[in-house]
């Protein structure tokens, strides 16, 4: 999944996407643990770097004296450089806080779990969206500051939807299979495709699983849960049926599918918030778009709240100056709502810091989405969002599953299929 990002909005809100390079500023070494400047590692120049720069600006104005210096690079990189590092057991080159996504950070605190510092004492699990807190808590430690909410949302346009007989109310707080049914109505009656779908993108499953409480791994977070997975069987269900009854766009790449959003081609695209910049990319479509709530599957003790992707910031031992680096975090990101809502008007994140529900960003309305109360609405879902354990091989599960849930889109017995899955996906994460 790229990560590309979420609210833009009207005048003031710039949305980001896209992987660089950039600094934040100071004199420093290039090993924190050289020195009392902190080095931070990151990803994306438009969204993350920009996020820790704000912080960086509000810190300085409290505690000057402390200097934080920003490296960008890949995610990839990143967990290259780390995976590298922590397993030589060397620190030299590696930063005093690394962002990591909530998807791998179980893996790290499995094998390296005296790498990264208890963070308990400034992260207090009510003052954030309570899944955030459980992706980054191992044995009963929070060893990470939530950042940016993945929360997701079912946006929508308003117009197509109004012609096939829809409005507002009827989108709000709706079961997949009633999604189902208003995609056949919009495609009969307008002609237009309801979503666009890349086969080799499972990311709706983590979406739909997530939403239940449900993940590839059961609760515990070690054992692989593919075979007897009802939600997953009943995400399937759902799934089969958009794929094979003609209202969902199917396309190959990223790119493909930003084209046919941006070009007015489909009616919705449920997913993370992130993706409001993309969707704000036509601007012709400005006024025509909302967001509902996330649909839920039937029966599963499903809620209209999910999420898909997300990070948190992490302060490795080794690299020295610990305190300083959990002065800076529990000072910004740990606490401060009004550097969230800075944070909301320069790229657009969508906050896990409860507080930030208060700031003006978080009330304004925005055009773009017929004036919702958009900053509002997403933090509001994203209290909600079912904790799951996300273990340490959501991407390895899913590259097994790929050709499985293709059989069964085409006909396959599903529990035949998930049962062979479930062997290969045991087999892709042993050494987890």
């Amino acid at each position: 999944m790229k990560l590309k990002r979420l609210l833009a909005g009207v005048a003031v809100v710039a949305l980001g996407a896209i992987l660089a390079a950039c600094s934040g500023g100071s004199k420093t070494s290039s090993n924190g643990g050289n020195s009392k400047t902190l080095t931070v590692w990151c990803w994306d120049e438009t969204f993350n770097t920009k996020a820790m720069q704000d912080a960086i600006a509000s810190y300085k104005k409290a505690n000057g004296k402390q200097k934080v210096k920003i490296v960008t690079m890949a995610q990839d990189d990143i967990v290259q450089k780390l995976n590298t590092g922590l397993s030589s057991g060397n620190n030299k080159g590696l930063p005093n806080i690394v962002l990591i996504e909530d998807y791998r950070i179980q893996g790290y605190l499995n094998s390296y779990p005296d790498a990264f510092s208890d963070l308990s004492s400034i992260v207090k699990k009510d003052d954030f969206s309570s899944y955030k807190v459980a992706a980054g808590t191992k044995g009963g430690k929070r060893y990470g500051v939530p950042f940016d909410s993945g929360v997701t949302g079912l946006f929508y346009r308003t117009d197509i939807l109004k012609k096939a007989g829809y409005s507002d109310a009827d989108m709000q707080n709706i079961t997949w299979d009633k999604f189902v049914q208003i995609a056949k109505d919009v495609k009969s009656k307008t002609g237009t495709y309801m979503m666009t779908q890349d086969p080799s993108d499972l990311s709706l499953f983590r979406i739909m699983m997530q939403s239940a409480g449900s993940w590839y791994y059961k609760p515990n977070g070690k054992t692989v849960n593919i075979a007897n997975n009802k939600v997953l069987k009943d995400g399937l269900k759902v799934y089969k049926e958009l794929m094979t009854n003609g209202t969902v766009m199917k396309v190959s790449g990223w790119d493909a599918g930003v084209a046919a959003v941006q070009k007015g081609k489909v009616a919705s695209s449920p997913t993370g918030s992130w993706y409001s910049s993309t969707i704000q990319g036509a601007k012709d479509q400005s006024g025509k778009w909302r967001i509902a709530p996330i649909p839920r599957l039937s029966g599963d003790d499903s809620v209209n709240a999910s999420s898909l992707g997300g990070a948190g910031w992490y302060v490795l031992k080794g690299s020295g100056n610990v305190a300083g680096a959990k002065d800076f975090l529990s000072k910004t990101f740990a606490s401060d709502p009004k550097l969230m809502n800075t944070i909301a008007k320069d790229i657009g994140v969508v906050a896990s810091l409860k507080s930030a529900l208060k700031q003006p960003n978080y009330q304004a309305e925005y055009p773009f989405y017929s004036n919702q109360k958009v900053f509002n609405d997403l933090l509001t879902w994203a209290k909600k969002v079912p904790e799951v354990n996300y273990g340490s091989g959501t991407y390895q599960i899913e590259d097994v599953l790929k050709d499985p849930v293709s059989a069964i889109v085409k006909g396959a017995n599903v529990d035949s299929t998930l049962k062979d899955a479930q062997t290969q996906a045991e087999a892709a994460v042993k050494n987890q």
